[in-house]
């Protein structure tokens, strides 16, 4: 086996696992390639009581000056000493100002959270650290905490908001394990810790006489909000994949979704129903956004709306999308059809199937948005909605 290059460590792939290379060149090297690209050298060997250690160098440093420290780790190991060890009782006795919690999360959040995260995520991200963690961990060094600091910090969120209290654990677990991937940390204080509350998944499914009350009640109200909210239920999509559609995103007969707006990261094609097009024209062209700008509170409507609809079960924005898609399901949609329109990648199009199905489904969802627009319509008007026929050319799309 050839020792190992600076171009040939350059050309390693990262892989959904970390993994490790060897260096044929110096006894002990290995470069460690992480699911981030990232790559780092690392020393194995085993100290005097012969347990086997890992000294994590520098990183930025090139093959040459590696090898000269695994060399000199070596050489430690030989005298006695484990350099592993030192390493890390000189670390915590002189740790620099840049490893104080506010300084290191504000990193992670700009380089990992906003990056990699969709903005409903990285937003709930800086929510976590502003609003729970700096104001009671603010000044410390992240080698200072412990496992009891974070539950007895994740044990008060959840006396009064033990739902946040997850994603503040969820969080809080994800900023530990980058810090440990840049080799600010060794261990994460966040093992072990339990989620506070088993959360329940949703079920709630809106009847038909509440989807009429509901749509009813968004038509007496009107405003940007409302019409966010019937698009909802019409389409399927997430809330902030609609209350942030920009005209940019609307083409003739459909609206594609921008990649980085989507929880897959891929663009998503919409078609749009006779209704669901209404509407979007409608709105006036005040800005780049459909609706004026980026929605994100709805709670100044929805006391309204819940009034018009009077004695109903408790229902949220989320549960419109459960909503569109169990009842398409009932109305003769297939499964396949809806999964398309949701952007789900799991279900009838997850392994191989998802790897070797490219068939659009666009006039598949055509059919299915449009037969469930028209479906919304007669539970509203109580008359059966007129059939709009797709122009050929629109069918054969995709």
């Amino acid at each position: 086996m050839r020792p190992l290059t600076d171009i040939a460590i350059q050309n390693l792939k990262s892989r959904a696992v970390q993994y490790e290379v060897p260096d044929p060149g110096a006894r002990g090297l290995r470069i460690a390639v992480h699911p981030t690209g990232r790559k780092s050298f690392i020393v194995r060997y085993r100290n005097a009581a012969g347990r086997t250690r890992k000294l994590t160098l520098s990183p930025g440093i090139k093959l040459a000056a590696a090898r000269k420290l695994a060399a000199d780790a070596l050489l430690e190991v030989a005298q006695g000493r484990d350099p592993a060890a030192t390493k890390k009782r000189a670390k915590h006795a002189s740790p620099g100002a840049d490893d104080r919690i506010e300084r290191l999360a504000a990193r992670f959040i700009e380089e990992h959270a906003k990056r990699k995260t969709r903005e409903n995520s990285w937003r709930q991200t800086v929510h976590v650290f502003e609003n729970i963690v700096l104001p009671v961990w603010k000044g410390r060094l992240v080698h200072d905490i412990k496992r009891r600091d974070i539950r007895e910090l994740i044990e008060s969120v959840a006396k009064d908001r033990p739902v946040m209290a997850n994603r503040a654990l969820a969080r809080l677990s994800r900023f530990f394990a980058w810090l440990i991937e840049n080799d600010v940390i060794e261990n994460s204080p966040t093992v072990g810790v339990k989620r506070p509350v088993k959360e329940k998944t949703r079920e709630r499914v809106l009847s038909d006489p509440e989807i009429a009350k509901l749509w009813s009640a968004c038509d007496a109200i009107g405003g940007p909000a409302t019409a966010v909210i019937k698009l909802l239920l019409l389409t399927g999509q997430r809330r902030n994949e609609i209350a942030h559609l920009k005209w940019s995103e609307v083409k003739d007969d459909t609206i594609e979704i921008a990649s980085e707006r989507m929880k897959g990261r891929q663009t998503h094609t919409v078609p749009l129903s006779t209704q669901a097009r209404a509407i979007i024209e409608a709105q006036p062209r005040i800005s780049e956004f459909v609706f004026g700008h980026k929605l994100t509170h709805f709670e100044r409507v929805r006391p309204e709306i819940d009034r018009r609809m009077g004695d109903v079960a408790p229902w949220t924005l989320h549960d419109l999308r459960r909503t569109c898609a169990s009842v398409m399901a009932r109305i003769g949609v297939l499964v396949t059809t809806i999964e398309k329109l949701l952007a789900h990648h799991g279900g009838s199009f997850k392994g191989v199937a998802g790897i070797y199905q490219r068939h659009s489904f666009l006039p598949e969802m055509s059919a299915a948005v449009q037969k469930w627009s028209d479906h919304i319509e007669q539970l509203v008007t109580g008359k059966v909605a007129k059939v709009v026929k797709l122009p050929l050319s629109r069918a054969k799309r995709g």
